[in-house]
């Protein structure tokens, strides 16, 4: 059946609409339904976008607003939040993986070159995907959801790192490689100084100006990125690292988030054709070729990939609780591993199968990692005896002296319902040792009466260096349930014989909390509507009252 364009276009995304809807409900990340429907309508199904010149321009713009909208909202003030252990483990993890994906490859038969981007295509995991997990679970903010998107970040500029690389590489051959080489670099240097002045320069006041529009905004973002974009390619590398490299330029304004909320529905809608697309080069009987070694690579992803960020962070002295967690969000394969084997493609490094191979291999660990991310805790509880192997001794906490060592209230938590507790703590009279995972907050504490040192409330082995016997009372001011539950337990196994009191966000979390043994249950949003309602209800008007007031307990002992 012949289709005019518009109603190709038009069919076909009534057709993604219809399986996005099915893998919602199954729980699946869209990039997977997408990939399904390019099968569906590619070659091996109707052969409607069999070339289709539309399709791949719209790709390509996909490709483009992607990794403008990475270099965007590059954040290296998240690195060094998490501290030394996002770099150690991203690029820990990328270097374990590729090393050992390269020998896996070379064991299967393939060649240098083809082992190469097939072990890179491995190590990169999916922001997008893993973030959006994670915002769903309300695991962001966790220790281990800050540490896996500080990774995820340290990927991102690996990924464009490589990308500029392998462009480099296809484009030398024979003697000249050398010369090649060195103009490779002078052009990359010649377009990072222009970009410089452009940022020193032009884009601040251009952008000042542009932004009194919203739609200009957004019309000058995608123009802005599509046009460096093309000046890399038109200089010899990928339109790709172009695309970063303009995101990376506007980072620095003050309009990067307005610009990079009003990019982000766009960015979703053109990188639908990009999955279209790669779905439809998918053939069936090379990728049936490669069923075997796309299988030994999934598993590899599946377990290997968790594996190594476990052991990386256990030697850094993390709980393996915390490490497994974060190990699961390396777990898949990104939309950065598709991309780059394109790129290998147009530039003539590896052949379709290749790309059929890391396709499958996308197929398999994106689907299976979506459900170990959102089981994640129940998976944990199965397997936690088989992973103490990898338990190390000591903790990661501050040594206390004999002096900090003499307080009556332990609060786990420094955050904005932490610190107003710590202060009415301490200004009625109590010793405070609070234990925080952020080393910011614990390095910049100057309050009164209160100890910070760093921890977190799921390390048994951290249990050991706190004064539970002096502590009178234990408060947790974590929200989540399983942090609180396994707090509980640990004091249990340490004999603590004070009060404990934990936090919840809903009464369900909360009866849990209570039926597992807590003496008190603060609920600083019920407490705070409670109050907020008392005071509209008195006679001599409102008054100040801060979150948790009536579920206080600043008297430890009582």
């Amino acid at each position: 059946m012949e289709l005019h364009a518009f109603s190709l276009v038009a069919v076909v995304l009534a057709i993604a609409a219809t399986a996005g809807m099915v893998a919602i409900r199954l729980r699946q990340p869209l990039i997977v339904a997408f990939i399904a429907v390019g099968i569906l309508v590619g070659p091996t199904g109707t052969g409607w976008v069999a070339g289709d010149a539309t399709f791949e321009l719209l790709a390509r713009m996909g490709i483009a607003i992607l990794l403008f909208l990475v270099g965007l909202r590059l954040d290296l003030h998240l690195i060094r939040t998490t501290g030394p252990v996002a770099l150690a483990t991203g690029l820990g993890q990328v270097l374990f993986t590729s090393v050992i994906g390269f020998g896996i490859a070379l064991a299967l038969g393939m060649d240098t070159v083809t082992a190469v981007y097939v072990a890179v295509a491995l190590t990169f995991s999916s922001t997008i995907i893993i973030v959006k997990l994670l915002s769903d679970k309300r695991e962001l903010e966790q220790l281990h959801g800050r540490i896996a998107v500080g990774f995820l970040i340290v990927q991102d500029i690996v990924v464009v790192l490589a990308m500029i690389g392998l462009t480099a590489f296809g484009q030398q051959t024979g003697d000249n490689i050398t010369l090649g080489i060195v103009l490779v670099l002078a052009k990359g240097l010649g377009l990072l100084a222009g970009l410089a002045l452009l940022m020193r320069f032009v884009l601040p006041w251009l952008i000042h100006h542009v932004a009194r529009s919203q739609e200009l905004l957004v019309l000058f973002g995608v123009a802005y990125a599509v046009s460096v974009a093309a000046l890399s390619e038109w200089l010899g590398f990928s339109s790709e690292v172009g695309a970063f490299l303009a995101g990376v330029s506007l980072a620095s304004t003050r309009y990067r988030d307005a610009l990079g909320a009003r990019l982000v529905s766009l960015r979703d809608f053109l990188l639908l054709f990009f999955f279209l697309q790669l779905g439809a080069m998918l053939q069936f009987d090379e990728a049936a070729q490669e069923l075997t070694a796309a299988a030994i690579f999934s598993l590899f992803v599946l377990i290997g990939n968790p594996l190594i960020v476990i052991v990386i962070m256990a030697v850094m002295r993390y709980p393996v609780r915390v490490g497994f967690l974060a190990g699961l969000t390396v777990a898949q394969i990104s939309e950065f591993s598709l991309i780059l084997a394109a790129l290998g493609l147009s530039l003539g490094h590896i052949d379709s199968s290749t790309v059929s191979l890391i396709t499958v291999v996308g197929l398999i660990t994106i689907g299976v990692s979506t459900y170990l991310i959102l089981y994640s805790y129940p998976i944990y509880d199965r397997i936690k005896h088989r992973l103490g192997i990898f338990e190390r001794s000591g903790h990661r906490g501050t040594t206390l002296d004999d002096h900090h060592r003499d307080v009556d209230v332990i609060l786990y938590g420094l955050g904005r319902f932490g610190s107003r507790l710590a202060d009415h703590l301490t200004a009625t009279g109590h010793r405070v040792l609070a234990v925080d995972f952020d080393r910011h907050r614990v390095e910049g504490n100057q309050r009164s009466g209160v100890t910070a040192v760093f921890g977190t409330a799921d390390d048994v082995h951290f249990l050991d260096t706190l004064p539970l016997q002096c502590a009178r009372f234990v408060i947790s001011t974590v929200p989540q349930l399983h942090v609180n539950l396994a707090l509980l337990q640990d004091l249990r196994h340490h004999r603590y014989d004070g009060r404990i009191a934990l936090t919840a966000h809903t009464e369900h979390d909360a009866e849990q909390l209570r039926r597992a043994g807590a003496d008190r249950v603060l609920n600083p949003f019920a407490a705070a509507a409670t109050a907020i309602a008392d005071a509209l209800t008195d006679e001599d008007g409102i008054d100040v009252v801060e979150p948790g007031d009536h579920d206080d307990p600043r008297r430890p002992g009582g």
